[in-house]
């Protein structure tokens, strides 16, 4: 009998601050599910905690094309504080994307915008899928600077903290290079990513974002470091493998 889930990796991420009065001290975790189904679907799985106050809670599941990560539906609940932020749903066809979701603040929300073609990806905030979205990044260019656009975002917040709705936006992806990198998971051939260019594109320009991927087909999240106000580290403490 044939297996319809050809690979999964299992995986925890941890959160810790880097600012200078809070140094190295854990902040936050997250625990997510990849799934490599046998139609070249991957699915998601992702419970992310933030313990700084107003804490997040958040649990996605995120349903792509595995070739190049565009979404095709997924399901966001956000805890704030201890109460319920929002709920919602999302869905992507070759030329619209919609969302029906709940906010404590707003109330109902429906969305059903037009896009040029089918939405190039859908950032729901776990860390794990930031890793995922280099797949965008066309690596037969080499090193250098790629402008990507036809993205949404399920909050524009840089915790994600509010929504769940659907937010347009664009930013430019920075391919740095390989390198051998060691992480609590283990030692890895990763590769080295960027974000910038989310000025004017955001509420609030993103401070400087560097991610490190696993250097093959999967783009799995190894390490990512937030600069600015931020001051945060994420790394992936540990990780299994079915296949």
């Amino acid at each position: 009998m044939s297996r319809t889930v050809t690979k999964k990796l299992i995986g925890t991420i941890r959160y810790t601050s880097m600012q200078a009065e809070r140094m190295h001290e854990e902040r936050g975790r997250e625990r997510f599910v990849l799934s490599q189904q046998d139609d070249g679907t991957d699915v998601l799985i992702s419970h992310s905690e933030i313990d700084d106050p107003p804490s997040v809670v958040r649990d996605v599941v995120l349903a792509m094309r595995h070739a190049d990560s565009s979404p095709l539906d997924c399901s966001v609940r956000i805890t704030v504080g201890g109460q319920l932020e929002g709920t919602g749903w999302m869905n992507f066809q070759q030329d619209c994307a919609a969302c029906e979701s709940w906010n404590r603040q707003e109330g109902r929300i429906h969305q059903l915008i037009d896009t040029p073609k089918r939405v190039t990806w859908l950032q729901a905030h776990p860390l794990v899928g930031d890793a995922l979205l280099m797949r965008l990044f066309d690596l037969n260019k080499g090193a250098g600077l790629q402008h990507v656009n036809n993205i949404f975002l399920t909050s524009p917040d840089h915790r994600g903290a509010t929504g769940p709705s659907l937010f347009a936006t664009e930013f430019d992806l920075v391919y740095v290079g390989e390198e051998n990198l060691d992480v609590s998971a283990g030692a890895f051939r990763a590769r080295h990513f960027q974000v910038t260019g989310t000025a004017g594109n955001l509420p609030e320009e993103h401070p400087p974002y560097d991610v490190w991927c696993t250097a093959d087909d999967d783009y799995l999240f190894l390490k990512a470091a937030a600069g600015g106000y931020m001051s945060n580290s994420y790394e992936l403490i540990d990780l299994t493998v079915e296949e």
